[in-house]
């Protein structure tokens, strides 16, 4: 069996520190904060990037560079025959097709796995394919498989506020005023490619209920009805008393024993802000 390395980016929530006790490699994701660059888990953590968020200053996603991408590749290879790389879902961010672009000249040796996952998904996909090596597939065969279940999985996400889709163009200013006014939470969903609204609340308890709504609906009608199997996963952005709240709340109404706990992709929170809550669920392979 060939030796296949695991690569992911840093929108898959996973550190530095857990990369290293999972035996992968996670590439930190670029933000541009006021002019200067910063590496998510590098030089720019979780704290500090809210401390800015909430300062109002100017933040903005990147991509790694394509330097970053093959040198890392590169030194994956001087130890290993193949790698598999799982980057963030190519509708939120052209680094996807970069890398897809880059990996051509590797004559198979890199994958590129464009499955559109993010965050606590692509969290997931990364331990798939941890066990897709361990049963012997090979990293053609990792990339054909995850790609195969890509809509095996939904993410919903309740926002705390509408400032930041304001700021980045996403809802009109009227919309935003108005939403303020009545106080709602709109509740957003990631299936697939995009980052799309899903409906809204009035209230956090009746945003939590959509959300458990929409996860039971998809579990009944996308994923078999089993909830054993299932994975459940609840995310936040600075939110963390309230996800394990959440959580809590999540093993009642389904009746699971495990929900884990991640804080979301800073890709994700500098489109939305702090105080949010996500719910979101994948199928076991």
């Amino acid at each position: 069996m060939s030796k296949i390395a695991i690569m992911t980016d840093s929108n898959s929530g996973i550190t530095q520190i857990e990369a290293e006790k999972l035996g992968i490699k996670v590439l930190p994701m670029p933000f541009v904060i006021d002019g200067e660059t910063y590496f998510e888990d590098i030089n720019l953590t979780q704290e500090e990037f809210y401390q800015r968020l909430e300062g109002d200053v100017e933040i903005a996603t990147s991509q790694p560079s394509p330097e970053k991408i093959l040198d890392a590749w590169d030194r994956l290879l001087e130890e290993n025959e193949s790698v598999v790389y799982i980057p963030m879902s190519s509708g939120l961010s052209g680094s996807c097709e970069t890398a897809m672009m880059l990996a051509q000249d590797y004559n198979g040796a890199v994958q590129v796995v464009d499955n559109q996952r993010i965050s606590v998904t692509q969290y997931q996909s990364v331990l798939d394919a941890l066990e897709l090596v361990r049963r012997g597939m090979t990293a053609l065969e990792i990339k054909e498989f995850l790609e195969a279940v890509k809509y095996d999985s939904s993410i919903y996400i309740m926002l705390d506020t509408l400032k930041y889709l304001k700021k980045g163009g996403r809802i009109t200013p009227a919309a935003a005023a108005l939403g303020s006014a009545l106080r709602l939470k709109p509740v957003l969903q990631i299936q697939g490619e995009k980052l799309d609204a899903f409906s809204v609340a009035r209230t956090k308890k009746q945003g939590v209920g959509k959300m458990m709504d929409a996860v039971e609906s998809d579990v009944e009608k996308r994923f078999g009805g089993e909830k054993e199997q299932v994975h459940f996963a609840v995310a936040h952005s600075n939110n963390a008393d309230a996800a394990a709240e959440f959580a809590d709340a999540v093993k009642e109404r389904f009746g699971v024993k495990k929900v884990v706990i991640h804080p979301l992709s800073l890709s994700i929170s500098c489109h939305i802000g702090a105080g949010s809550l996500a719910l979101a669920c994948s199928k076991r392979i």
